[in-house]
C-alpha cells in the first residue's frame, strides 16, 4: 500500500469520526457516496438518508467518539479501514455507549476517496473466551 492512500485514509477517517461526535450531517453527506450502506451492530442495514436523519431529528446523539487501533489495506481503487470506535452516545434518549470493531469500505470515486460502506460489530465483553487466532 502506498503511504499516501493510508494517509488519505486515516485523515479521512478521523474527518467522519469527528463528524459523527458533532452530529455534522453536511461532512458525513460530503465524505459517503450517494449509495452508502450502514450495517448496525444488531444488524440493521440503513441507506444513506437514514444514517443522516439520525442525527438531522436528533434521534441519535453522540457525545464522545474515538477511532483507534487502525489498519488500512489498500486494493487499488478500494480501502478497506478495520478500527475499534468506542463511543458515548444516546439513541432515543436511552445509552448506547460501547466499543465496536468498525469495518469502512472506501472508494476512489470522481477523484477522491469516498466512504461506501460502515459496518459495525460490538467488541466482545471482558471475560469472553478470545476468538480462535487470540484477535478479538
Amino acid at each position: 500500500m502506498s503511504n499516501g492512500t493510508h494517509a488519505e485514509i486515516l485523515a479521512l477517517g478521523a474527518r467522519w469520526a469527528a463528524a459523527e461526535q458533532h452530529g455534522d450531517t453536511a461532512t458525513l453527506d460530503e465524505l459517503a457516496v450517494t449509495d452508502f450502506r450502514l450495517v448496525g451492530p444488531f444488524g440493521f442495514v440503513l441507506d444513506k438518508a437514514q444514517w443522516l436523519d439520525r442525527y438531522r431529528s436528533g434521534t441519535l446523539v453522540t457525545s464522545s467518539l474515538v477511532w483507534d487501533d487502525v489498519t488500512v489495506r489498500d486494493f487499488g481503487n478500494t480501502a478497506v479501514a478495520i478500527g475499534r470506535q468506542t463511543q458515548r452516545a444516546s439513541y432515543q434518549g436511552q445509552p448506547v455507549d460501547g466499543q465496536f470493531r468498525v469495518t469502512q469500505v472506501f472508494v476512489h470515486d470522481g477523484g477522491r476517496w469516498a466512504l461506501a460502506s460502515l459496518h459495525l460489530s460490538q467488541a466482545a465483553p471482558p471475560g469472553r473466551p478470545a476468538s480462535p487466532g487470540g484477535a478479538e
